[in-house]
């Protein structure tokens, strides 16, 4: 069966997300990353770079949330997650290639994890709000994407949507006020809130959008 090695509320929530819409029947284990589970020898076996997610199917072994979330939509095409016209297809890895770069990896890490881009701790504090800053730009295009679309990509909702919800969740633990700066942000959140695929992933994590 299909396994996902996870941690509450990180960005395997986005893979996490997109199994539960598949339908399909998965395990979940949880990866304690406060304690290190992610270092130890076990999972490094699993996972040599030591993150999560990590996706367990068969003889499979697969990382990377993009990664992850298309070869889910690429297995359960009743699912409906990737478009079939190869424009919006293009348009929807545009996004997660944004996503899991541009604001994850740079803006989102820097403000986390500044030790990734500088040894010496005399620059962490630069390097944290230099994230911000990339951050609230990176947070203002997505709510100008989300202007008049229902979906991230139009009218079909696809694999963008619930990777979106990771970054929106994120914006309050970064204690953004997403509801009164990012009003068609949060319009998309309470439409992907209302899916019932949705709330179970959630509620399996323990966690909640708002605060």
């Amino acid at each position: 069966m299909t396994k996902l090695y996870y941690a509450p509320g990180a960005c395997s929530l986005a893979a996490h997300l997109v199994l539960e819409e598949t339908g399909a029947p998965y395990e979940l284990e949880v990866v304690n990353l406060r304690d290190g589970q992610q270092h130890t020898a076990a999972y490094r076996a699993l996972n040599p770079k030591g993150r999560v997610p990590l996706l367990e199917d068969g003889e499979l072994l697969l990382t990377e949330v993009t990664a992850i979330m298309v070869y889910l939509a690429c297995k359960h095409p009743d699912a409906a997650l990737l478009p079939e016209n190869p424009q919006t297809l293009a348009r929807c890895l545009e996004w997660c290639s944004w996503l899991a770069s541009s604001v994850h990896a740079a803006a989102v890490a820097q403000i986390w994890r500044p030790q990734r881009f500088a040894d010496d701790p005399a620059l962490h504090g630069a390097i944290s709000e230099k994230g911000k800053t990339n951050l609230r730009e990176s947070f203002d295009l997505i709510e100008k994407r989300l202007t008049g679309c229902h979906w991230a990509v139009g009218s079909q909702y696809s694999l963008v949507d619930p990777y979106l919800l990771v970054f929106y969740r994120w914006g309050y633990r970064m204690e953004l006020d997403m509801r009164a700066h990012y009003p068609q942000w949060t319009a998309h959140a309470e439409r992907l809130y209302s899916r019932a695929a949705i709330r179970q992933a959630l509620e399996q994590e323990g966690i909640g959008i708002w605060p």
